[in-house]
């Protein structure tokens, strides 16, 4: 028999004894147990209609969410004119900053590249000139 089954909400000799035990131990604990007896069956309608209410809540949030709302309109034609160039200037600036900063990152990319580039020659050089220098790791252990 599975964990599963023993513990289903249900009056079954392994859900009275935690019931019980729980009273003993810690009053709450036996209520909570004996509610999940009672309501346990419930529990699973409950949680989808609880994860439904929010993804829907979230949903209209996410649809309400925007840079700004065009639709919105103040009744006061100037202004909502005004607004919207104000709006789609500082759109220009923002994509003209997003592309300055993709420009600079790309800049730090290959110059990270171009350093890490000499620092390797540098290494492969250097171990070049040691191997030259040395008669190689096998002459440190012959014997005279």
């Amino acid at each position: 028999m599975n964990q599963s089954a023993l513990l289903r909400p249900d009056w079954t000799p392994a859900t009275v004894a935690l019931m019980v035990l729980g009273f003993v131990v810690f009053w709450p604990l036996g209520l909570a147990m004996l509610a999940y007896i009672i309501f346990g069956d419930r529990l699973r309608g409950f949680k989808r209609d609880a994860n439904n209410a929010t993804d829907g809540f979230f949903a209209g949030c996410r649809r309400s969410h925007g840079r700004y709302r065009p639709h919105f309109s103040t009744g006061n034609v100037a202004f909502d004119d005004w607004r919207k160039a104000e709006l789609d200037r500082i759109e220009e600036e923002r994509r003209k900053l997003d592309e300055m900063r993709e420009e600079f990152d790309t800049y730090m990319r290959e110059l990270r590249r171009a350093k890490d580039q000499e620092e390797f020659d540098r290494f492969m050089r250097d171990r070049k000139n040691s191997k030259r220098n040395d008669n190689g790791p096998a002459a440190e252990y012959q014997t005279p």
